[in-house]
């Protein structure tokens, strides 16, 4: 017998939580070594990735013990925005910052694939709760576009 109230947590949820606080300590693992290792002397982008270093580990230590909507958003928000600011760097620039495929090695690819692995990781719970409200379709419904 317990005392108290408990909040039942379903392990998918939990366990893409965790796993997204991993990917997104590192990435900000990744962008705190760029930011050491050259990137912390380019104006304007050498802060960016301090900021998104120091952003990214504390959103994962918090993501690890509790999981929030608002944390939960903040993790999708700076895995986002590291994202964008990859796809500018190598289209457009920005800051007049431009880098060319997936410079440096390996840590571009390794931040890249991070981070879309935290916005997939944080939509696994969402879809479930998208098709479990919806419930199998009725027997004589007919679905746009199906004939």
């Amino acid at each position: 017998m317990t005392t108290g109230t408990v909040t039942p947590v379903s392990v998918p949820a939990a366990v893409s939580r965790i796993a997204a606080a991993v990917c997104l300590a590192t990435s900000g693992y990744l962008h705190a070594q760029l930011y050491l290792h050259g990137y912390r002397v380019i104006p304007v982008i050498g802060p960016a990735f301090l900021l998104q270093a120091s952003g990214s580990l504390a959103v994962a230590v918090l993501l690890l013990v509790s999981g929030p909507a608002i944390l939960r958003l903040g993790a999708a928000a700076l895995a986002a925005g590291a994202l964008v600011g990859f796809v500018l760097s190598r289209t457009i620039g920005i800051f007049g910052f431009v880098e060319r495929g997936f410079s440096p090695a390996p840590q571009a690819l390794l931040s890249l694939l991070a981070e879309v692995a935290v916005l997939l990781l944080l939509a696994v719970p969402l879809l479930g709760r998208v098709t479990a409200r919806r419930g199998p379709p009725a027997a004589g419904r007919r679905w746009a576009g199906r004939r």
